[in-house]
């Protein structure tokens, strides 16, 4: 343990880089919260992208039908609190995620992939709540071959102490490691507080930030409720105290990327070349020879690139 629970929340109110409240959109009749890329902050460390989904409720038949679709350049993160996920993509991967587990699929130079609801989920009501992020990947690794790793709940240190406990999903913190294969300095963390509970971020990683999940945290005397994410500035030490219903909290973050990264769609990159050539492979659909390979056991289907997206330019760092 290398934290003291009694730490108090005393940071400066200028710790506080920037507050970031998500914005709605809409998925094809499923609705996610969006934080990150925000107008305020592109990233927190590697994290350049974070979707809230849920909590929603779906009658008998109903769920969420991701078809297959293209990334580069980045790894997604799957990390849910309630439901489940069918995920199939072209490095031949078929898993099914549960809460607390973690589907880390790295896209590098180009991968496909699908997440769907089961058919046995879709036969009884049901219910999903969850965090998607993606990690930008160093620039020497963009180009690396796509990978996918699982790991179940029990592999994920868990630091408990004095109503915290904090599951480690990515990266380092705390003196303990996740088992997860990462590719520059990342750490990223489940934290469940109970009511008026203490909770000191890591103090050994450049760029850090919290997102509120459930209940409300207090930091220097400010209160922020669910729905909202903050960045710190770097070297300050951090401590927040969840509120009278306790709290949950994403903590994320890790060492800032300086190199500018492009986003557009669904592909990350340092290059605008590299997003183009990956736009027009997809465009061709040469599933047998090209760079994309639809999911074995889900390829009767895919996502096409609409005319609005075609005419939209990537998105600068901010």
């Amino acid at each position: 343990m290398s934290w003291n629970p009694t730490q108090k929340p005393d940071c400066p109110h200028t710790s506080l880089d920037a507050l970031i409240i998500p914005r709605a959109r809409d998925l094809g009749g499923f609705e996610v919260r969006r934080a990150l890329p925000s107008p305020k902050r592109q990233m927190v460390g590697p994290f350049i992208f974070f979707d809230q989904m849920g909590p929603a409720e779906f009658i008998t038949d109903g769920g969420i039908d991701v078809r297959p679709h293209p990334h580069i350049g980045l790894g997604t993160v799957t990390y849910l609190y309630q439901g489940e996920f069918e995920h199939r993509d072209s490095v031949g991967t078929h898993q099914m995620i549960y809460p607390g587990e973690v589907n880390w699929m790295v896209a590098g130079r180009g991968v496909t992939h699908s997440e769907r609801t089961s058919d046995e989920t879709r036969a009884t009501r049901h219910k999903l709540f969850g965090i998607q992020t993606w990690i930008a990947l160093p620039e020497d690794k963009e180009d690396m071959a796509p990978e996918f790793e699982h790991h179940k709940e029990a592999a994920l240190p868990v630091i408990a102490e004095a109503g915290v406990e904090a599951k480690l999903i990515l990266g380092s913190a705390y003196g303990e490691t996740s088992p997860v294969t990462m590719q520059s300095e990342t750490f990223y963390l489940d934290v469940v507080l109970k009511p008026g509970a203490h909770f000191p971020l890591p103090d050994n990683h450049e760029d850090r930030g919290l997102y509120i999940t459930q209940g409300s945290v207090e930091v220097a005397g400010d209160v922020f409720e669910e729905g909202r994410m903050m960045v710190f500035r770097p070297g300050d030490n951090i401590s927040v105290r969840a509120g009278a219903r306790g709290a949950r909290l994403m903590a994320l973050g890790g060492e800032t990327m300086n190199e500018g990264r492009l986003i557009w769609w669904n592909f990350v990159s340092s290059s605008r070349d590299k997003i183009e050539d990956a736009k027009e492979a997809w465009k061709e659909a040469d599933w047998e020879n090209g760079p994309f390979k639809l999911p074995a056991g889900d390829n009767a289907e895919h996502i096409p690139i609409s005319p609005e997206l075609e005419r939209m330019m990537p998105k600068k760092k901010v």
